[in-house]
């Protein structure tokens, strides 16, 4: 790469590379590639995994680099396509169905007895909470849900957090305060428009018992 090329800044990289100048991206990646394997890593665990997938990540950055009109920050637009390249990679392992049978037998594998069909499962008693906490999740802006995301999730800390999407270190402290409060704030609207009245007997009686909360219509 030419010596004049790695001495660009971000902005002037970015906008030679969405012209087609090859050297011009490779300074982007060397400018950002760390953080992404560092975002990948957290989130699969897998080293090599997280490898490839930081190269999905600038790949996929590389062909939608002109779709990039520069509303957000180059760091936030990047680390949204690696949350995503991430989040693909988990759907496709999904798609492989285990048929009941072998559940079962793996189960026995295990040392636990096997779950007969129609029996109550635990392991998933608490899914509709979850699901309305995704859902709540889900409705925030860009800015609250990645400041919540990065902080309660991949467990990163506000500097790093500033770091990954250019933010100063106050303004990820203010976001992810106010993501947990619009979350709060979902969570508990939902639960109040679906409590019971006491004039509606027939209705408090329909809900199940081990079903804290009904699944949202969206």
């Amino acid at each position: 790469m030419p010596s004049q090329t790695c001495t660009l800044t971000e902005g002037e990289a970015l906008k030679l590379a969405r012209q087609g100048d090859s050297a011009a991206f490779e300074r982007l990646y060397r400018l950002h590639s760390h953080r992404v394997y560092s975002l990948c890593l957290r989130m699969v665990r897998n080293p090599s995994l997280a490898e490839d997938l930081t190269q999905e990540t600038f790949l996929a950055v590389f062909r939608g680099l002109r779709d990039f009109h520069g509303h957000s920050a180059f760091s936030t637009w990047l680390y949204r396509v690696a949350r995503n390249t991430v989040l693909m990679c988990f759907r496709k392992k999904r798609v492989n169905e285990v048929s009941l049978d072998e559940f079962a037998e793996a189960r026995k594998e295990d040392g636990r007895p096997p779950v007969e069909p129609g029996t109550p499962d635990h392991r998933v008693e608490g899914l509709p909470d979850r699901l309305l906490l995704q859902t709540a999740v889900g409705r925030l802006s860009e800015g609250f849900r990645s400041a919540l995301v990065l902080h309660d999730v991949h467990g990163y800390e506000h500097r790093e957090i500033a770091s990954i999407l250019g933010w100063a270190t106050g303004t990820s402290k203010s976001q992810l305060h106010k993501a947990r409060l619009r979350v709060r704030e979902s969570i508990v609207r939902y639960q109040r428009s679906r409590r019971p009245s006491r004039s509606s007997p027939k209705v408090a009686s329909g809900l199940g018992t081990r079903t804290r909360y009904p699944l949202a219509a969206d």
